[in-house]
């Protein structure tokens, strides 16, 4: 990939046909593309959609400047840039042109125009956008400032003290082996790893964090999922609360999808059942659980998984949970968005693992 990507940089941005008579006819829509696509294009699409995730997260490589927007495949592959124009019909417009240029010039097989309102294929993704900076959100996570550091209790949970208040990270771990201690969970290995890179991305580690959809605290949960924690209003920002609550919600979501998961993955290798789990848990917590069990047994929702299953030799834990996600694009709500997530959870949890305190230790294992 990197030698193509490396070619096209060197001639700079895709520019529009000269001849439409050169350019492929586009499809009619981009859920045609998608659907007509192979199960094996998924294979590598976890690394490709961490690597363009990255980019926008870390505001660098293709991202560097905010007034683009990138363009990749049904792989995840980065196929081009845009410099955005100066109206968002303007910035549509070069996309669609860049599409058919990319088409003509042999750099995708099919293409569909876009809109304001419509996605197009290849699809596009704005550099400018809101996301976290990690950076500030590590910090407030680690503790680095006093400010950030917490002690209190919650239920039968004791930790620190208001003279020696310790990080988010303590607290997290506290309440996890704790519950553990207590036979109330029963979780993967690496949860407690991707619940920490989720504190960075649902709230950057804001304490305060308040979403426009009335989602609160450092893991963003809802009016609902706080009532079903016995949370009261006044607690509903409280730090221990949300990481027991949130532990909580992941319990009952890994009790329900278990049945299924293990009918159709039980027969994976112990390391990538337990690494899929922990995906398809991240993925229920953003997307909802019921979504997720549909994947693995819906009669039409789950052909992607059944293909998966048979030949889950040939791709990624990662592979298999985006490639059941791409594949269902346009159905039960399920959009570009829910490959989003994932990766940015991926790179969250990355973020943390390269930390001095964290690197090398168990959390990251």
């Amino acid at each position: 990939m990197w030698a193509s990507v490396f070619c096209f940089i060197l001639t700079g941005i895709i520019t529009p046909i000269a001849r439409a008579s050169e350019t492929p006819e586009p499809e009619e829509d981009w859920v045609t593309i998608v659907r007509d696509s192979p199960y094996w294009v998924s294979q590598g699409v976890y690394q490709n959609m961490t690597t363009i995730r990255r980019w926008v997260l870390k505001e660098r490589g293709f991202c560097s400047r905010q007034d683009r927007h990138i363009l990749f495949d049904r792989r995840g592959e980065f196929l081009g840039y845009i410099d955005d124009g100066t109206t968002r019909e303007a910035t549509q417009a070069r996309l669609n042109e860049t599409r058919a240029a990319l088409a003509a010039k042999g750099k995708t097989e099919d293409w569909t125009p876009g809109s304001i309102n419509e996605t197009g294929y290849p699809f596009a993704l704005s550099c400018l956008q809101p996301h976290v900076n990690l950076s500030a959100a590590v910090d407030r996570y680690m503790g680095r400032a006093e400010a950030d550091r917490l002690w209190g209790t919650w239920d039968d949970l004791v930790f620190a003290s208001k003279e020696q208040p310790r990080p988010l990270h303590d607290a997290l771990m506290y309440v996890y082996q704790t519950r553990i201690s207590q036979q109330r969970l029963d979780l993967p290995d690496s949860l407690p790893r991707y619940l920490g890179g989720q504190v960075l991305i649902e709230s950057s580690g804001q304490t305060r964090a308040h979403s426009t959809a009335n989602a609160k605290g450092i893991l963003q949960l809802s009016p609902s999922a706080l009532g079903d924690c016995r949370i009261s209003p006044e607690n509903h920002w409280h730090r221990l609360a949300q990481v027991d609550c949130a532990l909580k919600l992941m319990q009952q979501n890994a009790r329900n999808l278990k049945p299924a998961f293990a009918e159709r993955f039980g027969h994976l290798p112990n390391g990538k059942q337990d690494q899929l789990f922990t995906l398809l848990l991240v993925q229920a917590y953003h997307g909802g659980v019921g979504r997720v069990i549909s994947l693995l047994n819906d009669e039409q929702l789950s052909r992607p998984a059944a293909y998966f299953a048979r030949e889950h030799e040939n791709f990624s834990a990662g592979d298999i949970l985006l490639g059941m996600i791409f594949h269902n694009l346009g159905r039960d709500r399920l959009g570009l968005a829910s490959l989003y997530y994932v990766a940015d959870v991926q790179l969250a949890t990355e973020a943390l693992c390269a930390t001095d305190e964290l690197a090398g230790g168990s959390f990251c294992q």
